[in-house]
């Protein structure tokens, strides 16, 4: 274990005493978010992302160690276990070195080699390889055995040559070497399969496509990879000159075994054992392996691109407690209204057709009008599915001819709101309400509070990833509920207020628990303490002691029980207050008084001064939401589809979704625009998100448009000119292909199958709003 300490230590640039603490706290049930937050005497303030990190190698590592344990146990018990191999295999660091020391002695189903060492051919394989002067045909004439299936020299040779293949193939050092050099001289060579061009078309970049294989990015590597899985592309890595009949890597096999061509009789026999060995034993080997190490780069950049993303738009401003109307847009079944009071109860819903086929625009009016005046709606949230552009136009004639109801508009994303609308909980939550209601409910709360509407939608519904289908469903998984948790607890939670799913993500908490707290707040009234958590089912002290300080408690019987600071640490509070000779109250949010107090002076053995800054910071702004403030897009009028766009117009957007090579922006005409990386900033950038993340709102410039393949493409540069990028289009995207420094951007797809992108946001919303009309 120790070694484990070190090994993370090392990597994070830490102490091992502060791994050490960290991991008897991960081991004891406590999660990261409390970690973080209220043990940083005990870890040495290591934070989230540092902790993150940690519990991730302490995963592999302890994999690494049980699999060490479990290779030398069998190979022990085989007594082939020498003290040099127990020292490669302690020393060995990854999980590739180990298999491949572990190789030789891995029970396998019987081989040709076997099966040739069992009917005695060994010493022959042995006796050519260490004395090449030998003659092959004579010396295998000794070994022709009718009996043992040896019929002739050939079957003998054959079986000395299978031999000798295993044991060159089976050996760790060389192993690493060949790996080694393929992965940084081998180039991904990808060819469309013969007659699958026009099936494949999406796949078209990559018909006849090389690259160093060590640094595909993430979004061409699974493309291509989906090319191969559906039967379109096929690849291998090359190495050296291809017209070579010898390949460099059967050369790096002669010299590993000393094996040289001297002319002596048995020296051209070796290098066809040599040549074997490496295309029939170890290519194909290596290069499934490499694949997969390309395949899980990939996977673990498109996961960072999806965790990111999410986390930016589970962050999303909110609008607050303002009663809000949704409207989920549709023509022919019309526009499903709701209205939700500040606190996101449905007060009122119904349905209205003011589009095709029914046209009844007045009357729709009309009846907003008085929804909105009935239960003083201040904001209207329209989903940004089908018929949202005509639906925006729609809240913007009744905000005109209604002045007085001071109403404000905003399209919001409604990705993911049908998933929620046809779950499990929704059903629960809104019995009797019509599926397509409860979307238009969620559309309404989503813009109130993104974090407590999203996290009731299963977050690969949500959409703001890249390739989330070709990737590993249990990593995926496991980074976005590490996302949601943080991004919970990090805002904090009310108590009084959270829904089930929201209080299932707080620290300490999982389903049960949250929904014995909300059965427990049905019966008994609102909390009017953290204390009162105590009495919930289920709700012992170790879970206490992990969720009490991300659950808020509004006017309660504690003012602390609002904030962020632990019920742990109240006794500090009220200690500090009484050196202030003031009462905890007055003291919060005294901001004067709180920074004049000597934080050193109440470090004490319970309370570091790590804990004594964070709670004066807190009680100067308790319950502080790190979220931003609400702003929303506005956009232009006249341009609601994409035959309306011109070159050169300038526009306002929401970024939708950031990948490697650039951002999508919803810009309101029912199909996002793609600003590429290199057109996102004046200067060099190597990664969009130091520049833009999900959610923000931004100034673009139409660039290029593509009615037929609905493909838009836009600049964040106000400089640029779209004359001029079509005069050097040509010459731009063949220079792009091999020579670019930004990474290349595929091609614009709704599908985004094989191209290289997610399917945009906009795009995702449009069909699954076609699908519920």
């Amino acid at each position: 274990m120790d070694r484990i300490f070190q090994t993370i230590a090392n990597e994070l640039s830490v102490q091992q005493r502060q791994v050490e603490a960290s991991v008897a706290l991960l081991d004891e049930g406590a999660t990261v978010p409390f970690i973080a937050r209220y043990r940083k005497e005990v870890t040495g303030a290591l934070d989230d992302s540092q902790l993150r990190l940690l519990e991730e190698r302490l995963r592999y590592l302890r994999e690494l160690e049980d699999r060490r344990e479990s290779i030398l146990k069998s190979i022990e018990e085989q007594g082939k276990l020498t003290d040099e191999l127990a020292k490669d295999i302690h020393a060995a660091d990854t999980k590739n070195r180990l298999e491949d020391l572990y190789l030789p002695y891995k029970k396998k189903r019987r081989t040709k080699a076997q099966i040739a060492k069992e009917a005695g051919l060994e010493p022959l394989a042995d006796l050519l390889y260490e004395i090449p002067a030998s003659d092959p045909e004579k010396e295998a004439a000794q070994y022709v055995d009718p009996e043992q299936g040896i019929a002739d020299t050939k079957a003998a040779l054959d079986g000395a040559k299978y031999i000798l293949m295993e044991r060159f193939s089976e050996n760790a050092n060389l192993l690493e070497k060949l790996r080694n050099y393929l992965w940084q001289d081998g180039q991904l060579s990808v060819r469309v399969i013969e007659g699958k061009e026009n099936d494949g078309a999406k796949f078209r970049d990559y018909f006849e496509h090389d690259e160093p294989l060590k640094s595909v990015p993430s979004h061409r590597a699974l493309a291509i990879l989906r090319g191969r899985n559906e039967g379109v592309l096929s690849f291998n890595i090359q190495v050296g000159d291809p017209e070579l009949k010898s390949s460099p890597c059967e050369q790096m096999i002669a010299d590993f075994w000393l094996i040289e061509d001297k002319g002596r009789p048995a020296d051209s026999w070796l290098r066809e054992v040599v040549r074997w060995t490496w295309r029939v034993k170890l290519l194909t080997h290596l290069e499934t392996e490499l694949m997969g190490r390309v395949r899980e780069t990939a996977e673990g950049e498109a996961i960072k691109v999806f965790s990111q993303n999410l986390k930016d738009l589970l962050l999303a401003a909110p609008a607050g407690p303002r009663a809000t109307l949704g409207l989920d847009p549709g023509f022919r079944t019309g526009v499903k209204v709701a209205v939700v009071d500040a606190t996101g109860k449905v007060v009122d819903h119904g349905a209205i057709f003011p589009h095709e086929p029914q046209r009844k625009w007045d009357q729709a009016i009309q009846i907003l009008a008085a929804l909105c005046k009935k239960h003083s709606v201040e904001l209207i949230s329209i989903g940004n599915g089908t018929a949202s552009r005509e639906t925006d136009k729609l809240a913007g004639e009744l905000i005109k001819k209604h002045p007085e109801l001071k109403l404000t508009k905003i399209v919001v994303n409604e990705a993911g709101a049908s998933v929620y609308s046809a779950s499990e909980f929704a059903a629960k939550e809104f019995p009797d309400l019509d599926v397509t209601i409860r979307g238009a409910v969620s559309i309404a709360r989503r813009l109130q509070d993104p974090l407590a509407e999203l996290v009731k939608i299963e977050p690969k519904s949500i959409g703001v990833g890249q390739y989330q289908h070709d990737v590993s469903q249990t990593e995926l998984a496991r980074s976005l509920d590490t996302v949601i948790e943080d991004c919970v607890n990090g805002v904090g939670v009310d108590l009084n207020t959270a829904s089930a799913p929201l209080l299932s993500r707080v620290s300490g908490l999982n389903s049960t628990i949250a929904n014995n707290i909300v059965s427990y707040r049905d019966q008994h009234g609102q909390f009017g303490s953290r204390d009162d958590l105590k009495s919930v089912p289920r709700l012992g002290p170790k879970a206490f002691e992990q969720a009490a300080g991300f659950l808020r408690i509004m006017n309660g019987s504690n003012p602390l029980d609002a904030s962020s600071v632990h019920p742990e640490s109240y006794s500090l509070v009220t200690e500090i207050a009484q050196a202030q000779r003031a009462d905890v109250k007055s003291l919060i949010g005294d901001a004067p008084t709180l920074r004049a107090v000597n934080a050193e002076s109440f470090v004490s053995d319970q309370f570091g001064l790590p804990t004594v800054v964070d709670i004066l910071k807190e009680l100067e702004k308790p319950g502080r939401d790190p979220r931003p403030e609400f702003k929303a897009a506005t956009f232009l009028e006249g341009v609601e589809t994409i035959a309306d766009l011109k070159g050169n117009m300038v526009l306002e957007g929401v970024v939708t979704n950031v990948t490697n090579f650039g951002a999508f922006v919803d810009i309101g005409v029912h199909q996002d625009g793609l600003v590429h990386i290199s057109a996102l900033s004046d200067t060099f950038i190597s990664d969009p998100r130091q520049v833009v993340k999900a959610g923000d709102i931004v100034k673009v410039k139409v660039m290029e448009v593509d009615v037929p393949r609905k493909r838009i493409g836009l600049s964040m540069r106000m400089s640029d000119d779209a004359n001029e990028q079509t005069d050097k289009r040509g010459a731009s995207n063949t220079a792009t292909r091999n020579t670019s420094k930004q990474p290349r951007a595929p091609k614009q797809s709704t599908q985004s199958a094989g191209n290289g992108t997610m399917a945009s946001l906009f795009a995702q919303a449009q069909k699954k709003g076609n699908k519920r009309l």
